[in-house]
């Protein structure tokens, strides 16, 4: 018996139409499938269902305050890949020279461009793309090489910052090692940031020297170049864009290909002048950012190789086989940290971006294909706002299939949730059923790794069953590399994301102001805190947050204090149950945990994101909803009401028939009266990290939000 699915499959089925004789003939049918096959596999083969139901972690000691150990490392936390490399360049090393001439990075080729004008008068870039080409390890390695002896040329000097500003691509990855071999202390920012975000990073780490694209230098860089006056050398990677002529003095643009073709013609003797220790900064990552001006977290060799380690060793069979698609910011700590598991295990890594993803995908011109049809992954990282448009998108498309083939899909999917909540397979549904869903992510998937903010369970199971593979939950923060916990690859358990890994340790604080106590029964909670080598440095200049976050126990190991509250399940899995920040006090002391608020309504095909909002004047919760235009749009013309799009955003009927929906859902999700929004404000604009009101993982940025939706909040608290 199972005791740690969040939620019951019955309660995530999807509802039939079918004659009842039909069904129950059908369902006849399925029971005898069921029996003829689950005779040979439960002969044959331990279950899925006995191995998650195993012990996965342990408190080193009887105290309530212990920390938790993954049962593979209860005698010691792991913290190097391979024995002897205890800094990047020498895991880089050491994958050059056992698989020297395999393929790494791919790149797909630009066949075409061209403008696509849309019925409503808007122009979108279209592309048509081809094969991927290749390069291999050693290609990478000399690369990296010449670059790094480049930029040395060029002035830049061991343990001083140079920065990166890119989309991510195959050349992000090469600067990346250039830097890690050279000793460069390398800073990354993300491609969306805005400018101010920008221009308080560089020069905040005083850069001299940038790595970016021919398109940020003219849509992002160029505007505030004068705002960075200790720049010198910008690099373009990718070729060599228009000069202008109000650059101010003394900042000269370079290619990548010119500074690696000046470091190929510098003497061999040139070697590194400095090679990086295990303590050395690698990357200065500045954080997204959910409040104000993002932070910098510095993370040392040793920090980014112990939470590769604990990472790989989750998943299982890694190796040359895999391909690693490569599309989420190389900026964010979960791109990157995947990207290097793959370097570091032979896997080959194709890039991509969210535009090119499927053969749908926005920039895709129709009849071509898609990066994923022709790079055809086995593994793949999502944030779960990707997972859930996908989810929302495949409904929508069932929704509109004839009736028979509908009600065959969801009898297919719900006897699957049957049989994968105890255990088994499907091979007939998969291959019948889902392959074509399946095909979108090009067929080959065997594990889907989401981390970045919470999955709900009903899409994390939506992907188990359609994508037939397990979705892998992950937690963890840039100030932990993102290595925390990730989910086994058997366990399907929803709700979870599964026990420590195995280079740190977790344990629950007290917090008496929300009431969680790590001696709770049934299960202890609190906030979570992570020890271990992955634990990062601390905030770039910001000794105030360092201190504040970070702290040193008597054995001299690191801690980071998450600010997340957690529960621990009887097997050692983890659960995130609220967090500290999002935590409200109503005016009459009732607590609102507005991330769960948003959990429960965010999966509704209606809604495309939404932001719940109190404070403590106030006696009920209100909301910012992003709607779905097409389902909105149908909800208007079922109830009479017409309008533009921002007609019917900006409607007071149309909130109020939003609001219905919402609060039925909320009812449905058990949540508290006192829980459930009593006004909204639809937004005709979608919420993107463009916007500056969420995050490059699609976390919100609530501070953003108040102030942008200030005056719909006192509209709706009944202020003028």
């Amino acid at each position: 018996m199972n005791n740690h699915v969040s939620s019951k499959p019955s309660t995530m089925k999807l509802k039939q139409t079918i004659n009842p004789i039909l069904l129950y003939f059908i369902h006849f049918l399925m029971s005898l499938y069921t029996v003829l096959t689950y005779i040979p596999y439960y002969l044959l083969f331990e279950t899925r269902q006995e191995k998650a139901n195993k012990i996965k972690a342990k408190p080193v000691n009887s105290k309530p305050e212990s920390a938790y150990r993954s049962i593979n490392s209860l005698d010691g936390l792991a913290s190097v890949l391979y024995p002897g490399c205890d800094t990047l360049d020498k895991v880089f090393m050491y994958a050059k020279n056992k698989f020297k001439d395999k393929r790494l990075l791919g790149t797909r080729e630009i066949l075409n461009e061209e403008d696509e004008v849309q019925p409503n008068g808007k122009v979108f870039k279209k592309v048509i793309l081809g094969n991927y080409n290749w390069l291999s390890y050693e290609d990478v390695f000399i690369r990296a090489f010449n670059f790094g002896n480049g930029l040395q040329m060029l002035g830049q000097k061991p343990k001083t910052n140079i920065a990166i500003f890119c989309e991510t691509r195959a050349e992000w990855m090469i600067a990346a090692q250039a830097c890690f071999m050279y000793n460069f202390q390398l800073v990354t920012l993300y491609a969306t940031l805005g400018g101010p975000a920008i221009v308080h990073g560089l020069n905040e780490t005083e850069v001299t020297n940038i790595i970016t694209s021919k398109e940020l230098l003219q849509t992002k860089l160029k505007d505030i170049v004068s705002l960075v006056p200790r720049l010198r050398h910008i690099i373009t990677v990718d070729g060599k864009p228009p000069t202008w002529s109000e650059f101010p003095k003394g900042v000269i643009v370079h290619t990548m290909a010119a500074v690696q073709a000046l470091g190929a013609k510098a003497s061999t003797e040139n070697k590194p002048l400095s090679k990086p220790g295990p303590l050395d900064i690698a990357v200065i990552m500045y954080t997204s950012g959910s409040t104000g001006l993002p932070k910098g977290v510095m993370i040392s060799h040793s920090n980014i190789i112990a939470g590769i380690t604990g990472m790989a060793e989750r998943i299982p069979r890694l190796g040359e086989e895999d391909v690693y698609i490569g599309y989420l910011p190389l900026a964010h700590v979960l791109e990157l940290s995947a990207e290097l598991v793959c370097l570091s295990h032979g896997c080959r890594i194709g890039y991509s971006s969210p535009q090119t993803l499927a053969d749908q995908s926005s920039k895709i011109k129709k009849g071509s294909k898609g990066d994923t049809t022709m790079l055809k992954p086995t593994l793949m990282a999502a944030v779960p706002e990707i997972m859930d448009r996908i989810y929302k998108n495949v409904m929508n498309k069932v929704n509109e299939m004839s009736s028979f083939q509908r009600n065959l899909f969801i009898l297919a999917y719900n006897y699957k949730m049957e049989q994968i909540s105890k255990g088994h397979g499907t091979p007939l549904c998969d291959r019948f059923i889902f392959r074509k869903v399946r095909g979108l992510l090009g067929g080959n998937i065997r594990l889907l790794l989401c981390g970045g903010a919470p999955l709900s369970a009903t899409t994390q199971r939506f992907m188990n069953i359609c994508f037939c593979c397990p979705v892998g939950q992950g937690y963890g923060l840039t100030e932990s590399c993102g290595a925390g916990t990730i989910t086994e690859v058997w366990d399907y358990n929803t709700g979870r994301v599964g026990a420590p890994l195995v280079c740190c340790e977790i344990k629950l604080k007290n917090w008496e102001e929300g009431g969680y106590f790590n001696t709770d029964k049934p299960h202890p909670r609190g906030e979570i805190l992570i020890g271990g080598q992955n634990v990062t440095l601390g905030y770039y200049k910001n000794e105030a947050k360092t201190k504040a976050d970070f702290f040193e126990d008597e054995n001299g190991q690191r801690w980071l204090c998450t600010g997340d509250i957690g529960e621990f399940d009887p097997d050692g899995c983890l659960k995130i149950i609220d967090r500290k920040k999002d935590l409200v006090k109503l005016q009459a002391g009732e607590y609102v945990s507005l991330g769960k608020v948003e959990a429960a309504l965010k999966n509704l095909s209606l809604i495309d994101n939404i932001c719940a909002y109190a404070n403590s004047y106030h006696s009920y919760v209100i909301g910012f909803v992003v709607p779905n235009q097409k389902e909105l749009t149908e909800l208007a013309r079922k109830k009479g009401l017409h309008g533009t799009w921002e007609e019917l955003c900006n409607s007071c009927e149309m909130e109020n028939e939003v609001l219905k929906v919402l609060s039925e859902a909320a009812i449905s999700a058990s949540l508290e009266k006192f829980e459930i929004p009593v006004k909204i404000r639809l937004s005709p604009e979608p919420w993107t990290p463009e916007t500056g009101l969420v995050t490059d993982a699609f976390k919100l940025k609530r501070k953003e939000l108040k102030t942008h939706y200030q005056a719909d909040i006192e509209r709706m608290y009944g202020r003028k």
